[in-house]
């Protein structure tokens, strides 16, 4: 785990899901500013998952836990930013909103998950 990525990538994801829930009550649909936010959130949580499997092919073990969570985590974290984008695309409403901020706000769950497990 790069620590001030890991960081970098809590208060991104923070700030976007603050921005987004304002815009969802705001009854506002989501801007394409807010698109950009979480596209960014996923650039870092990629360069996180890249480190970590770069790490896995180095021969590097998790020692908090065991191999399949950390896939598990790997793929959760990867994917939910633009699972997240896809769903606000298909609701363009103040929901839509709702949803990028969803998304933000799991993101640093997982990705102090994936540092737990790999550093025990």
């Amino acid at each position: 785990m790069i620590g001030p990525l890991a960081i970098a990538a809590h208060v991104l994801s923070l700030v976007v899901a603050v921005w987004a829930f304002v815009e969802f009550f705001r009854q506002r649909e989501p801007s394409r500013p807010l698109f950009i936010g979480l596209w960014a959130v996923e650039a870092l949580v990629a360069v996180q998952v890249v480190a970590l499997v770069v790490g896995l092919a180095d021969g590097s073990r998790p020692t908090g836990g065991d191999m399949v969570t950390l896939i598990g985590y790997l793929l959760t974290a990867v994917l939910l930013p633009p699972a997240g984008i896809v769903l606000a695309r298909m609701e363009p409403t103040r929901w839509g909103s709702l949803l990028i901020g969803a998304a933000a706000v799991i993101v640093p769950v997982l990705i102090l998950r994936l540092g737990q497990i790999w550093n025990g």
